[in-house]
């Protein structure tokens, strides 16, 4: 494997884990001295779905790079119209910033989905010229 597919390779991997990691952060807005400890855990695991759910996603991309990638460009386009429906509608943000709230959370899931499948198609290509 050459330079160029390496970091093909390994360019969504890491995109996908540092995007993953900033969704998990909002689910550290549930602390509360209100609450008892098995209450914060609980609402701590209830706000970590959607990273439990993305690093399924992560896992299926990282065994079948197309699959995967398909997914997970999807699962970004639809949090891409979800987040910026609440951002813009129902939050009255200005279209400009439900566009930046959108583009940080959901491009590089959408990036890295585009990538995996770059990665496959290099991979692929390859197997069948050799």
């Amino acid at each position: 494997m050459n330079t160029t597919d390496k970091i093909i390779h390994w360019i969504p991997r890491i995109i996908c884990i540092l995007a993953i990691l900033l969704v998990s952060m909002f689910a550290f807005d549930v602390f509360s001295p209100d609450l008892t400890i098995w209450q914060q855990i609980l609402a701590l695991l209830i706000h970590l779905i959607p990273s439990f759910i993305l690093t399924a996603i992560l896992i299926v991309a990282w065994k079948w790079e197309k699959i995967g990638g398909i997914i997970l460009t999807i699962t970004g386009v639809i949090l891409f119209i979800l987040v910026f429906y609440i951002n813009y509608r129902r939050n009255n943000f200005s279209l400009t910033q439900s566009l930046i709230n959108v583009s940080i959370l959901c491009l590089p899931f959408i990036i890295a989905g585009v990538l995996f499948i770059v990665s496959h198609n290099r991979k692929h290509k390859k197997q069948t010229q050799n």
